[in-house]
């Protein structure tokens, strides 16, 4: 099972394209990256569990039976009787989606100690992202985590995910936070813009042992590089809705992916595989925003017949 640990919250997207401040109508979808990962994980026929915190309270009510109601491991999702469940009100004007959080929420309230140790049981992955990294005490709980998995040799996935209000005034942090995050991992996603700042903080992705990288380019497509070979991979033309999510998409088929050919443990692939699995997360990601909200990933039997990830859709279909 792929286990992911972050944030689970309610996103409020903008139905009109103007700022914030001027829009009258939000859609109430779930969200939160590890979330829409794990949830794309199961529509692709692998299994998924999370771990969180939500507030005790309707949103975390409804976040966790929808949760459920996908097939995902709801088990190590805990409850804070103090602190909301966390929301986020989504901005479409632009190309890219902007993004308003809030700190006091519940899952920057998860703790060091209340992660049940018993996940490592079943985690064939562990999966983070860099939002929980952004506060204490979710920070230490989610490095805590994840050095249990790197002491049972559970390879280990790793979204830098930047929201860089989160680290105002921090950036020093910022950088010491990124450093143990790309040490700690075996694979690695992120935005080109994304590559460019922490290139620009003199965080360079080749000082780290990192078995693979993907570079996800929007339009572009997405490159994936292992060691010395680089491979570019153009995107899936679609009609966009909603880009919200886009990003976590394209982790959930990168690992289901994985998963497919056999290679979680060890992702050193071939060119023909990397451009394979390419192919594969650029087009779920592409189809997930045709679609509003976060949890937008095509379940995997509606991309049969698709020959260009034949080899893929095939092992997750199963037998």
């Amino acid at each position: 099972m792929i286990f992911a640990i972050g944030e689970l919250l309610i996103d409020f997207i903008a139905v009109e394209p103007v700022d914030l401040r001027d829009v009258r109508t939000f859609e109430k979808h779930p969200g939160g990256a590890p979330a829409n990962m794990v949830v794309g994980l199961r529509r692709l026929g692998v299994p998924a569990g999370l771990i969180s915190k939500v507030g005790r309270d309707p949103f975390g009510e409804f976040l966790v039976e929808r949760l459920r109601g996908e097939g995902v491991d709801t088990r190590y999702v805990a409850y804070d009787r103090e602190v909301p469940t966390g929301v986020v009100f989504v901005q479409l004007k632009q190309a890219q989606p902007s993004f308003l959080l809030y700190d006091r929420t519940a899952y920057f309230n998860l703790r060091p100690g209340e992660i049940d140790r018993r996940f490592l049981d079943e985690a064939d992955h562990l999966h983070f992202g860099g939002v929980m990294l952004a506060r204490e005490p979710s920070r230490s709980a989610c490095f805590e985590a994840v050095g249990w998995a790197r002491e049972r040799s559970i390879p280990v996935s790793f979204d830098v995910n930047l929201r860089l209000h989160l680290w105002e005034g921090r950036l020093g942090e910022l950088d010491e936070c990124m450093r143990k995050a790309l040490g700690l991992a075996d694979i690695v996603k992120l935005g080109d813009g994304e590559r460019r700042f922490l290139e620009e903080r003199g965080i360079r992705l080749d000082e780290f042992d990192l078995k693979l990288v993907a570079v996800t380019k929007g339009e572009e497509g997405s490159e994936l590089i292992r060691g010395d070979l680089r491979v570019e991979v153009p995107a899936e033309k679609v009609e966009a809705v909603d880009p919200t999510g886009a990003g976590d998409a394209y982790m959930a088929a990168l690992l289901a992916g994985l998963y497919a050919l056999g290679r979680l443990k060890d992702p050193r692939l071939s060119e023909g595989e990397l451009k394979l699995l390419g192919r594969f997360a650029n087009l779920v990601a592409g189809l997930s925003t045709t679609r509003r909200g976060g949890w937008s990933v095509p379940r995997i039997e509606s991309l049969e017949g698709r020959e260009e990830i034949k080899p893929i859709v095939e092992r997750l279909r199963g037998p």
